[in-house]
């Protein structure tokens, strides 16, 4: 029988794609105007690589002892700077640096919104599950984004990984998120986007998985395989119906 769903927040929930995307472009409109730069819309594109830490080993080694030693928000203002000056913008201020990265944080948050019908879904499925969600990610950027969607009110617990000792897909994560909700792996299912941390965890936990699939391809070598895969979040709730014998 199943008790709970166990969900992702961004791309399964939310449309954090979108709100980046927008976010972005007004970034790159910023600095292009506040610096004379003919490439805004590049130093935007990495300045979001960044903050999702696809680095290069060389980058790595220079941001992650920042980050330990003095946190995200430094971290993010030190690779404005340096995004910055690799474009020919030495003289940038660390108030300047924080202005932009302050903008940035505050554009996507006002673009940062539910997919269309999960919230519907959500106060349906609560009628019969309890509804936890997971959600990867630092301290810094994902409070304001769950305040910013008052997710508190549509589920039953919230699970922030940078709050906690391992993040998805350790399963650790997953045994609080079981804990939590007072049931066994059995009876639950959970929904994300990340093959390596959502479904990966999912399957190292024995809980069904759900992959959102979003256009991605599903590679062989990784060897991480769903139980149920679905295009879009919008078919999260019919598949969910069919899972629970509610169809």
């Amino acid at each position: 029988m199943l008790k709970a769903l166990l969900l992702d927040m961004d791309e399964t929930l939310c449309d954090t794609t979108q709100a980046n995307v927008e976010a972005k472009w007004l970034m790159g409109q910023a600095v292009a105007e506040r610096f004379d730069l003919s490439d805004g819309e590049g130093f935007a594109d990495a300045y979001v690589t960044g903050i999702y830490r696809d680095w290069s080993a060389e980058q790595r080694a220079r941001y992650m002892p920042i980050i330990e030693q003095q946190g995200e928000n430094a971290f993010r203002i030190q690779l404005i700077r340096d995004l910055l000056g690799d474009r020919g913008v030495s003289q940038i201020s660390e108030q300047e640096a924080v202005a932009l990265q302050d903008k940035f944080d505050a554009d996507r948050l006002d673009s940062f919104a539910f997919y269309p019908g999960i919230v519907e879904f959500l106060a349906d499925a609560r009628k019969s599950l309890t509804l936890v969600v997971i959600t990867n990610g630092p301290v810094f950027s994902q409070v304001p984004k769950v305040e910013a969607i008052n997710l508190a009110k549509h589920v039953d617990h919230i699970i922030i990984g940078g709050q906690e000792p391992e993040q998805k897909p350790a399963v650790s994560i997953f045994e609080k998120a079981l804990k939590l909700a007072g049931c066994e792996a059995s009876e639950a299912i959970h929904v994300g986007d990340s093959l390596a941390a959502d479904i990966a965890g999912a399957n190292n936990s024995n809980i069904t998985s759900i992959w959102i699939q979003h256009q991605q391809p599903l590679d062989a070598e990784l060897g991480i395989n769903p139980n149920h895969t679905v295009m879009h979040p919008r078919e999260i709730p019919a598949l969910i119906g069919e899972l629970s014998g509610n169809s």
